[in-house]
């Protein structure tokens, strides 16, 4: 394979003088051992004090994942628990933690919605990705509030060499699904850009076993998907750029409860859909001011646009969210030893939507600091934090890391992190079932790490964790939202990727006690064992790859009264590349036609699962042509 400069550059350079240059942060995107979520600045992985996970382009074009959900059930740590198939709204467990106590980004940008919580991960259109990076454990003295259990990151594609890249991908797959993406990459030496659309349809599958006839009909989802990234290099030491992303379309889905009418008693059948948008728009300035100093400003904006209509009625509901913010980070080289990231982060959350809030807008602000130190025998890095939040006031997280390494091939972490979570606006506003007197919850974490470099193509990372949960959110026997809930999470997880025979491995274990500290009772929906495991080999122009996941059983309740059953899941995929710019791909997911549900839902009081996808298949090409 051959390797640009920029990755010769990154070969040849000793860890600690890795990345010198942020001016090769878009290049920087396409390469394996490389982060950038864990400080906000381009960083060796190994150099990093954090538990992460990195999918470059590379990855999932091998993988071919049909979501970003899809890509992160391959995380140590990391669950998924989906409500019905392609499109349906997805809980992501990072470590145990609920999906809004975990951080998604993308491009830097939040993309939450500020009235759920939810993260609207489902539609993210994966042909629009370059890299995705899972860090695990707390980041709130990084990124603030909702980073408990990690944060998730998000990289648009980007330009690649000098010259045009032009691409073009469609396929046909089960259930009437289509694919279809079109796009333009290429710049100079200054100048770099990206520009790519997708439309993604299919007819879907039955969400629900047990519902009212007229939700006995299939659940269709349609997806349109916008990207566009510039960046240009105004001098040597200055550089600015953008970053677009838009996804928007309809979702069909299941309403097995009926609409109740109080007025005349009587129940009515649904057909209810959702239009949604989510989309963010970033833009930065990168400036090299001295050796000592770099500074990067980031200016964004985000929505999260919701609307449900019902194909029975003329019932429609709006719930838009919108949120502007500024990042300031200031990195001082001080000398070859000591190390300083500074900044301020500034953000507005603003509301529209058909239910009338009591409250429709609110600020945050902070200030944080880390210092690093690099000895020869061992490295330390302590961060500070301080939120002012409109709402809830002040809140200062800390963290901690000494790193201890054995020899050149092993190393010790020994890691201590508080986090943060602010309720929602639901939580704080929501008509007649809120309550404004909410504290944040607030976690204290505790990890020790073990990385080694078994020999020169194995690699093994290890983390024993545990997670103590307070005031976490719950409804009361009012209906109302409390700061009355403790948690306890102890975790272990191992990744370990190897080569052997010509085969490429990735395997992921995670084994976690989550319980309620008050009932003992296990936390909903997450499962105490997980395993992922990926194998890949490239013959010539063949590809082929095969992935086996395996999840043990769970609750659906907090109670622990409604058990969901374990399963496990085949996959195979292959490539084949005709010549330089025709590549066709099939893949077969759930080989074995396996019958599974990830969450449960309630229907004249009895328990049914959601349904999944049995076997699916899918066939595509990809085309880049050469100019």
């Amino acid at each position: 394979m051959k390797l640009s400069p920029f990755a010769l550059t990154l070969t040849l350079l000793p860890a600690g003088q890795l990345l010198a240059d942020t001016f090769e942060r878009d290049q920087a995107l396409k390469l394996p051992d490389v982060l950038i979520s864990a400080n906000r600045q381009v960083e060796a992985r190994n150099d990093s004090s954090a538990a992460n996970t990195v999918f470059t382009r590379d990855d999932i074009d091998r993988l071919q994942p049909d979501s970003v959900t899809d890509l992160l059930r391959r995380v140590p740590g990391v669950q998924v628990s989906q409500s019905g198939g392609r499109g349906s709204i997805p809980g992501v467990y990072i470590r145990g933690t609920q999906s809004a106590q975990s951080l998604v980004l993308v491009d830097g940008q939040r993309i939450g919605s500020s009235t759920s919580g939810d993260s609207n991960l489902q539609h993210i259109n994966i042909e629009q990705v370059e890299r995705v990076e899972v860090l695990r454990g707390s980041r709130s003295v990084i990124y603030g509030s909702d980073a408990i259990g990690g944060v998730i990151q998000i990289f648009t594609r980007r330009g690649g060499e000098q010259g045009l890249q032009p691409r073009m991908h469609t396929g046909f797959g089960s259930n009437q699904t289509w694919e279809r993406s079109l796009g333009l990459s290429g710049g100079d030496e200054r100048t770099r850009f990206n520009l790519g659309a997708s439309l993604d349809e299919t007819a879907g599958i039955n969400r629900t076993h047990e519902s009212y006839p007229s939700d006995g009909d299939h659940d269709a989802y349609r997806n349109k998907s916008l990207s566009l990234s510039l960046s240009h290099t105004l001098t040597e030491d200055v550089e600015v750029g953008a970053n677009v992303l838009d996804n928007r379309g309809k979702s069909e889905f299941d309403s097995p409860f009926g609409r109740y009418d109080y007025v005349t008693d009587k129940s009515y059948q649904q057909q209810p859909y959702n239009d949604f948008n989510v989309s963010s728009v970033s833009s930065y300035i990168d400036a090299q001011i001295n050796e000592v100093w770099k500074t990067r400003v980031e200016l964004g904006h985000s929505e999260n646009r919701e609307t449900t209509l019902d194909k029975l009625s003329d019932e429609r509901s709006v719930f838009n969210t919108y949120r502007d913010s500024v990042n300031w980070q200031n990195d001082l080289t001080l000398n070859e030893r000591n190390s300083l990231m500074l900044g301020g982060d500034w953000y507005e959350d603003r509301i529209n939507s058909t239910t009338a809030f009591d409250e429709d807008s609110r600020w945050n602000r902070a200030v944080f600091i880390q210092h690093r130190f690099q000895a020869d025998s061992f490295s330390t890095e302590l961060g500070l934090r301080h939120d002012d939040n409109q709402q809830f006031g002040s809140q200062n997280t800390w963290s901690g890391t000494f790193t201890v390494p054995l020899n050149p091939d092993n190393e010790v972490l020994l890691t201590y992190s508080e986090g943060f979570r602010a309720p929602t606006f639901n939580d704080l506003y929501y008509p007649d079932f809120s309550n404004p007197d909410l504290k944040p919850e607030t976690s204290k974490s505790y990890e020790l790490q073990w990385r080694s470099q078994l020999t020169e193509s194995s690699r093994l990372e290890t983390s024993l964790y545990r997670t103590d949960l307070e005031d976490a959110i719950i409804f009361g026997s009012n209906s109302r939202p409390e700061n009355v809930a403790s948690a306890r999470i102890n975790g272990f997880e191992a990744a370990l990727k190897q080569e052997l025979f010509g085969w490429q491995s990735h395997l992921g274990v995670a084994i976690i006690d989550p319980r309620d500290r008050d009932t003992g009772h296990t936390l909903a929906r997450r499962a105490r064992r997980t395993l992922s495991l990926d194998l890949d080999r490239q013959f010539d122009r063949l590809g082929l790859g095969a992935s086996w996941q395996a999840v043990s059983s769970s609750y659906d309740d907090l109670n622990n009264q409604q058990p969901l059953g374990g399963y496990a899941l085949l996959g195979l995929r292959s490539s084949w590349e005709l010549n330089r710019e025709i590549q066709l791909e099939l893949k077969v997911d759930n080989l074995l036609d396996k019958g599974y549900s990830r969450a449960l839902y309630s229907y004249q009081g009895s328990q049914y699962g959601y349904r999944e996808e049995g076997r699916a298949w899918m066939f595509g090409v990809t085309w880049t042509p050469e100019i």
